[in-house]
């Protein structure tokens, strides 16, 4: 009997895993959670549904709205007793975003991160390849784009400009 309920609580974990991953992220809505890796686990103890999930930094004003989209999604879903962790540590990187998720931001136009950017990134050598045209002529504009995690960047290939996912 006890390995029966096991699997009917892995089985409902993984839905409502699913689920949650489904949610979008307001700001790059091509995005998933799960693409972003924001979504970190979905634990059920006691009757009570808990999805975690870590912000892409401490100040992203989009974590309410996930977190009321994530209670949303699982309640819509037939879940009851639903709760929403936002956890800090350990901070949230890019390394954690999923390959599919990086292909949607280079099809959206947002070149995504690339892997461990490494010291060079800290003193403006970094090179980024514009999601348009695929060079690497490319110069960042500023280190603030349309969102506090991306940077914008122009072409000069192409002329276009570009968001950049930041690497973090």
């Amino acid at each position: 009997m006890g390995a029966a309920v096991s699997l009917d609580l892995e089985r409902q974990r993984a839905e409502a895993l699913a689920i949650a991953g489904e949610v979008c992220d307001p700001e790059v809505p091509v995005l998933t959670i799960a693409d972003l890796g924001v979504l970190r686990d979905v634990r059920i103890e006691n009757g009570r549904i808990e999805a975690v999930i870590t912000p892409t930094y401490s100040g992203c004003p989009a974590m309410n709205l996930i977190a009321l989209n994530v209670e949303v999604a699982l309640e819509e879903a037939g879940f009851t007793n639903v709760k929403v962790t936002t956890v800090l540590s350990p901070a949230w990187t890019t390394d954690w975003m999923s390959e599919e998720g990086k292909a949607k931001l280079a099809a959206y136009g947002i070149a995504p991160p690339r892997a461990k950017a490494g010291r060079r990134a800290l003193f403006g050598e970094e090179v980024v390849a514009c999601p348009r045209c695929g060079s690497a002529n490319t110069q960042k504009v500023s280190e603030f784009g349309s969102t506090a995690c991306k940077a914008h960047w122009r072409c000069r290939a192409c002329a276009e400009p570009f968001d950049y996912f930041k690497c973090l």
